[in-house]
Formats: structure tokens, sequence, C-alpha cells
């Protein structure tokens, strides 16, 4: 995998002879003098502006404050909750009434309320030192790279750590401190989606349907019957969930970080849980086993607020996935040859319309295992890319193609944007450009 692009620099040389000079300089004179006179003479300025304002010059005068108009530059002095002393983003700390701390923060910076109850903070990371894998910190950017991409396509905004905030809660268990802290540091953020960093977009269109979990505060990928019949600890993902920031969450996490290293009953726990899920064949307490328990015996406490998503890939197990992609590629393909609109330049903004373009040819496509759709999300559980020390059920060669694979199969669908594409998906450096109305139509026309 290439990791070094060269950068050339180019150095140009111009020559002015002293005759080049004098006419520059009578000609300045002459400029300055016609200046003066406009300056004085000009008549008084429209009413309308002027036919020949460019439109940049036009938006300029009525440029939003900040993101979506939001002003980040005025901080209002009344006390909010980050005046108080006893306040911290610890996990070890409880945080309380934050339902209501959060909402007369909203109602002091009103430019951030609107729109607040459908925005969404995305926090991932990795960790702190180089990985040990030789390409592996090369996967983790371009992991990040894809996220980064969703976000950018979607309007998200995202927070990458790479630092323990609970030096005790190690590994898969460093996600609960640092989204506890975003919560308390993005009041103005509805959702908080955490993602493990060996997740990849593999659809950079779709979109949450966040109208599904509009009763619940937790979402993750599982499947019910394996959690409450099966009693498998399998039955779900907790490398990836959507929370609510709100209260119910705040008192969940920290239930959930209870099972965790930093605490002291964190050897029992792990105990409870093999007793509890008797395929779970390792003694230590870990966070996904943590919450099948939760979730299994602990309904009443923490209500119908958690959703199993299983209807598509919240996130998807890579092995079933990968093997798709390139009879998916033809899939759409397909439909770019039938539908002009999808073949039609456009800016990177507006490309949720296009998605929506998209959507209406999928009506039949299904979701998950055995449909024609992307998948939402690709999951590369077990491959470590960054330690290396992957899943003796498979090759370590096998998760670093599939990999490439899958991230210049999510990347085609950022730098066609740009007017580029990745002809080869085990090819991440080449992108020869795209010719106009990219697929060429077989109708002859190209109108759908």
């Amino acid at each position: 995998m290439p990791k070094h692009n060269s950068l050339l620099r180019t150095k140009t040389s111009s020559f002015f002879s002293s005759c080049f000079l004098y006419a520059a300089g009578t000609s300045a004179s002459f400029l300055l003098a016609w200046a003066f006179w406009s300056f004085f003479s000009s008549p008084a300025p429209s009413a309308n502006p002027s036919p020949s304002r460019g439109l940049a010059s036009e938006a300029a005068l009525s440029c939003p404050a900040g993101k979506a108009g939001h002003n980040r530059s005025y901080d209002p002095p009344d006390p909010t909750f980050y005046d108080d002393p006893e306040l911290s983003y610890t996990i070890e700390k409880t945080i309380k009434n934050w339902d209501e701390k959060r909402r007369e923060w909203l109602e002091k910076h009103p430019s951030f309320a609107a729109g607040a109850a459908d925005r969404i903070l995305m926090v991932t990371g990795s960790q702190a030192t180089p990985c040990k894998n030789p390409i592996g910190d090369h996967l983790l950017l371009r992991f990040f790279k894809n996220k980064a991409d969703y976000c950018r396509i979607h309007g998200y905004d995202i927070f990458y750590n790479t630092v323990l905030l609970q030096p005790k809660m190690f590994s898969f268990w460093a996600k609960m401190p640092a989204v506890k802290a975003v919560m308390l540091a993005h009041p103005e953020a509805e959702w908080i989606w955490f993602l493990d960093s060996d997740t990849a977009f593999t659809d950079m269109d779709f979109t949450l349907p966040l109208d599904r979990y509009k009763a619940h505060n937790l979402v993750v990928h599982g499947w019910p019957h394996l959690i409450h019949r099966e009693k498998s600890w399998t039955g779900l993902n907790a490398g990836v969930f959507l929370m609510r920031n709100c209260q119910w969450s705040m008192d969940f996490m920290e239930e959930w970080a209870s099972m965790g290293p930093q605490a002291p009953e964190y050897d029992k726990w792990g105990v409870i849980q093999r007793t509890t899920f008797k395929d779970k064949t390792f003694p230590e307490s870990d966070d996904q086993t943590g919450l099948a328990y939760l979730i299994l015996k602990e309904r009443e406490k923490w209500g119908n607020k958690k959703y199993m998503e299983d209807e598509y890939y919240f996130e998807g197990y890579w092995m079933e996935i990968v093997g798709t992609l390139e009879n998916i590629t033809d899939a759409y393909t397909g439909i770019e040859k039938r539908e002009r609109r999808l073949r039609r330049r456009h800016a990177e903004r507006v490309g949720e319309s296009y998605g929506k373009v998209s959507q209406e040819h999928l009506k039949d496509a299904g979701y998950g295992r055995g449909s024609w759709r992307r998948p939402f999300m690709t999951h590369f559980t077990g491959c470590q890319p960054c330690s290396g020390d992957h899943n003796q059920m498979y090759s370590g060669q096998s998760c670093w193609d599939a990999m490439q694979i899958a991230l210049n199969f999510a990347d085609n669908q950022v730098p066609r944007r740009y007017g580029f594409v990745h002809r080869d998906l085990l090819d991440t450096s080449t992108v020869p450009p795209l010719p106009f109305e990219n697929p060429a139509s077989d109708l002859g026309g190209g109108a759908s």
C-alpha cells in the first residue's frame, strides 16, 4: 500500500527590462490620479445592486455566522452548568439533572437550538502510540478518512480521541469515558454516534432513520432472539452504537461502566457474565457481554428505551460483505445507466438529493445478507488492523485485502464527486478521470 506522495515544487523566474519598468511607473502614476478623481466624482450607489456584481460578493453579504448559522463567537456571561466547580467529565462522577442543564444551555444559545433534535456528533478514535502492525497506522488513517468523508457529506461533526480518559479503562472499555466527556462538551448534540476504529461506511448516501428511534435512547446492532432465547453474548455488537445525549444515557453508562476494569467488582462481573452467557469463553468482564446483560436482565429498570437494529447493516460483519461488493457495484452502474439524473455532475454539498434518487431504484433491493443494496457500514471485527493480532480463523492478508477493497469501494463514492474513480478496488492510489455522463447510457439518450 503506497503511503507517501511526492510533492513537486517548481520555481519560476521573470525578467523585466528597464523600458518595461519605466512604462509601468508611468501607468501607475496615471492610475493613481484617476483613482482620486473617481473618488470625488463618482455617483451615489444605486439602491439596486449592479448586475455586474459577482454571485460570490452577493453571497458574502448574507453568509451565516458559522456552521448552519451557529454563533460560535459568543458565549453569554450568564452562568451555566459549566460554571459549577463540582462538574466532572470523568466516568466516576455522577451527573444529575442533565436534561434540564442541556435545555438551559440551549435556551441561552438559541443559534444552536434550531435543529438540535436531530443533531449528530460522531465519536471514534485509536490508541495514543504507533501501531505494531507495519501498515496499521496507514489503515487507521484510511478508516478515519472514510468517517471524515461521511461526516462532511452529511454535515456531522466528529471527535477523534487518542487518549485514555480513564487509564484503567483500556481497549474496548475506553469508549465510555470518551462518550460521557463528549456529551458534556457538546450539549448542542442530541445524538452521540460511537464507531470503532475498524469500521467503514460502505454506503455514503444512506443516513440513519432517526424517526424510527425517536422513542429510544440507545441503538445497537443486534438480534433480540439471540439475547433473550439463546442467551448469546454475540447477540449484539457493542462496537457501534447511537446514544441520545440525555440523563437516561448518563445513568445507563454509569451502570455499564461499573463492570469495567476500574471498578472494584470487575472480577465478579466476569464470573456473572460467563454464568449468564454460556458461549462466552474468556473470563474477563467485557463491554459487549455487559451490554447484553443489561438488556437481558434489567429490562424493567431501563424500560423500552433500547433499540436493537437488525433491519439493515447498522454495522455488518466484513466476511459476509466484502465478497458481494463487485456485484453491488455492477448493480448500481446499471441503475446509473438507466437514470440520467444520477449521471449529472453536481456539487458535493447537494449530494443527499441524488442519494434520494438512488433510493427510488432500490425499493426491491432488500437489506442485509442477500441484498444488492450497498451495505451501510462494514465492521472488520477480529482483524485488529493496528496490532495485527487478527483472529486465527483467517489470515492477516485476507484482512488487509478485504479492508483495501471495502475502503476503495466506499472511497469511489467520494472522488467521483470530484471527477475521479478507482477502476480496481485493489489499487488504492490510481484514480483516472471520469468522462462526461459516466457511465454511458445503454438507452441511446440517457433519460430514464
